[in-house]
């Protein structure tokens, strides 16, 4: 059995207290803590990439030791924290495992959630975190035929080098948690036209101020686009509200 990481980005108070093996579903449990995005998806995902090797029953089902769920909240914590690839994740473990000591880098910071192609007033435009396909695939908790399935509906679309930016890793996310309730991609290609009939709609709001020759009034133009953004998300979601509040009377 592999050993959990220690201390940093291993440590966790998320681990079975009795000292029995736990079900999956309890670890889950257990994650959701300080990972409330994970899922059950994304655990076997971790196993099948052989971050975590959890006992097997007779009958086939598995059972997570205290290591286990330790070095799994290890795995998720240097995703998130630090961006980590897998595969440097997993070198990392590997040289825990041998005894040597390991420096993560620097904390990384989240990138903001702005409107794509915005920034904030007077500030140059943040760096964005980009992820490659298999870290966005565990970030979802799903297959490659599913990820190409939602690019083939253009849900999902990876920059020019393959990679993705933090909106694309927000939208997988959520596509995979409506795929929980049976809504498969041809079913979201209505809320994909209705988010791109808004956005242009914002464009064409701002489109006069950014092209304008004062750099104040482009700067203004980018924060009406984000609060415009902002009215017509809250918006859609407070239609769809009252929508479905009509027809469930």
């Amino acid at each position: 059995m592999r050993q959990a990481p220690k201390g940093g980005a291993g440590s966790s108070g998320a681990a079975p207290s009795d000292g029995r093996p736990v079900s999956i579903g309890t670890v889950l449990t257990l994650l959701r803590e300080e990972f409330p995005e994970v899922t059950i998806s994304k655990i076997r995902f971790l196993e099948a990439e052989g971050l975590v090797e959890p006992e097997r029953t007779p009958s086939g089902y598995r059972k997570f030791t205290a290591a286990d769920v330790e070095r799994l909240a290890g795995v998720l914590r240097m995703q998130r924290d630090h961006y980590l690839p897998l595969k440097v994740i997993r070198e990392h473990l590997d040289a825990l495992e041998r005894g040597e000591q390991v420096q993560l880098p620097a904390q990384a910071t989240a990138p903001r959630d702005l409107v794509p192609g915005m920034r904030e007033p007077g500030e140059d435009r943040p760096a964005t975190a980009r992820v490659g396909r298999e870290e966005l695939l565990a970030a979802a908790g799903v297959d490659e035929a599913a990820l190409a399935d939602w690019e083939s509906y253009g849900l999902v679309v990876p920059g020019a080098d393959g990679s993705y930016d933090s909106e694309a890793v927000t939208v997988a996310k959520l596509v995979a948690e409506l795929g929980r309730f049976g809504l498969e991609p041809r079913h979201l290609r209505a809320v994909k036209a209705a988010a791109e009939r808004e956005a242009g709609l914002v464009e064409q709001v701002v489109a006069p101020l950014r092209r304008h020759r004062n750099p104040q009034t482009r700067t203004h133009a980018e924060a009406t686009a984000r609060e415009l953004a902002t009215l017509s998300v809250r918006l859609h979601a407070a239609l769809v509200q009252s929508a479905l509040r009509v027809r469930l009377q």
